[in-house]
This record gives C-alpha cells, sequence and structure tokens, in this order.
C-alpha cells in the first residue's frame, strides 16, 4: 500500500518555500499551497481576523503535511493504491491540476470520468500494470500540460520545471 510519508518529503522539495511570482496563475503559493486552497481550510494562522499572505507565509511542514492528507491523498484514497509510484504521481498530478488529476486518469482507465476517485477506480488503477499505467499517465500529464500551454503561452515559461517535475515521478 502506497503510503503518504513516502511522497510528503518529495512534495515538499519539490514545492520549496514561499514564493509569489507575478506570472504564476496560482499567485502566492507556499510549499504548493496557493492562498485560496488555505483559505479553503479556514486558518488564520497570525491569529489577525483575515487569512491573507502572511498566514500563507507562517505554514509549517506540518499544516502542508494536515492539508495534502485531507484535500489530495485522501481524495485519491490513496493508502488503497499498491504501488507507491503510482499513487504519487496520482496525487501530485491533483495536486498541481486539480480534478484534472482524477478525471484524466479516470479516462485512461476506461472509468467513469466523474472526478471521484471511488471503488471501482481505486480497483482500476490496482489492476493496472504498475509500469504501463505510470507510462500512460506521465504521457497524458504531459499532453495535459502542453495543451495548458497553448491555451495559456504566458505559462511557456513554467514549462521547463513542470516536465521535470513530472518526469520525476517516473
Amino acid at each position: 500500500m502506497a503510503n503518504i510519508d513516502l511522497y510528503l518529503p518529495v512534495l515538499i522539495r519539490l514545492e520549496g518555500g514561499f514564493v509569489n511570482d507575478p506570472a504564476d496563475r496560482g499567485g502566492a503559493t507556499n510549499m504548493g499551497i496557493t492562498l485560496d486552497t488555505w483559505k479553503s481550510m479556514g486558518y488564520d494562522k497570525d491569529g489577525d481576523g483575515d487569512i491573507d499572505e502572511q498566514d500563507l507565509r507562517l505554514i509549517s511542514y506540518e499544516d502542508a503535511a494536515r492539508m495534502l492528507k485531507k484535500y489530495f491523498w485522501d481524495r485519491w484514497k490513496a493508502d488503497d493504491i499498491l504501488n507507491q509510484k503510482v499513487a504519487n504521481m496520482l496525487v501530485d498530478w491533483t495536486w498541481c491540476s486539480g480534478k484534472w488529476g482524477i478525471v484524466i486518469p479516470q479516462r485512461l482507465m476506461g472509468v467513469t470520468a466523474d472526478g471521484l476517485a471511488g471503488a471501482t477506480t481505486i480497483s482500476a488503477v490496482n489492476k493496472n500494470n504498475p509500469s504501463k499505467l505510470l507510462i500512460s499517465l506521465f504521457n497524458a500529464r504531459m499532453a495535459f500540460i502542453r495543451e495548458m500551454i497553448r491555451k495559456h503561452p504566458e505559462q511557456a515559461r513554467f514549462e521547463r520545471g513542470w516536465n521535470k517535475r513530472i518526469t520525476e515521478f517516473i
């Protein structure tokens, strides 16, 4: 079974610390967590009555771990995925791209593409040959990036980093 404790350090290493690149459509992030995502947790870290960039700057490793578990790892029911590399790729895709990290893999596996990783989806993940599934996921994720850049050419400056990240999971 996959283990979040094996994925979390990889995620933190890939994401780094606080960044606020004006070209990044996600806006300010810390450890890859956007302000909008942090607001969805409703946690005013500095206790000043609002959830803003200052709270985002205060996110700890433990905060990132809680968010990853609740909103991404558990969303994929990754504890039930037999192969760690497959779980890492799937969860990371959802971390980076939201529902598309579930919908597109569901399409690849021929299950209902509803964006919900239920028993049928998890069964399909586990029945696939992990090496072949990883290659399919890799190719689909790279195609997803190319399509996003086609639609939003200003994002091309991030392509090299995204490609390197996706390659990390093969």
